[in-house]
């Protein structure tokens, strides 16, 4: 994807994080992601993210991984 490119991927972890009284924080020490990687997927700055570390986030958060990322290729950003 050139790099001018709006990516069509979205990223709702200050929503759900939001919605179970949760910081960023709190969950990196329960996923053993550092705060500063969860605050580059949380301002949509990541390029990627593993399975693994979904996964340990829907967990943490209770949630499936279409409550985190959707696409929406309409939508500004």
């Amino acid at each position: 994807m050139p790099e001018d490119e709006t990516p069509a991927i979205r990223i709702h972890l200050d929503r759900l994080l939001a919605a179970r009284g949760m910081t960023l924080t709190e969950l990196s020490a329960q996923v053993g992601i550092t705060v500063v990687n969860l605050s580059v997927l949380k301002n949509g700055r990541a390029k990627a993210i593993r399975f693994s570390t979904l996964s340990r986030i829907c967990e943490a958060l209770r949630c499936q991984p279409g409550d985190l990322i959707t696409h929406d290729p309409a939508e500004p950003p």
